[in-house]
């Protein structure tokens, strides 16, 4: 079975109860985790989460997840050629289009082969991408 990316607005939605997303999310979220799928992410992405989490009461969640997909070697530090493209592809993009995050996302997903991705964000179906809720 192919790996699934986890974006930020999946995981957010899939942790926070007040989410407009939440219902839609978590059962996605516990599918891929009881499918033992691999589920990969980039630094950058758990940095905005971390960012996001920060006066949540599941801040600590998203260290244990950094700390899981460590582990497993699902965290993916992004390299320099893939932020030279982001960067490229954010210069190029117009006013509303897909932020850095997303763009080095993007960058990493096509490096990697990943098709299906772990949100709603409009962004990646634009890009190409398989939005899973």
């Amino acid at each position: 079975m192919n790996p699934v990316f986890l974006d930020t607005v999946g995981l957010i939605a899939a942790w926070d109860k007040a989410d407009q997303w939440h219902d839609d999310a978590e059962p996605v979220f516990v599918d891929l985790v009881k499918s033992a799928r691999t589920m990969l992410t980039t630094t950058l992405v758990l940095h905005e989460c971390g960012n996001a989490a920060a006066r949540r009461p599941y801040r600590t969640t998203v260290d244990d997840l950094r700390t899981w997909l460590a582990a497993k070697d699902w965290l993916i530090e992004p390299t320099t050629s893939d932020l030279g493209t982001a960067w490229a592809d954010y210069r190029a993009a117009t006013v509303g289009a897909a932020g850095i995050v997303d763009q080095v996302s993007f960058v990493v997903m096509r490096r990697l082969g990943i098709t299906e991705v772990f949100t709603n964000d409009r962004h990646f179906q634009a890009a190409g991408f398989v939005v899973l809720f």
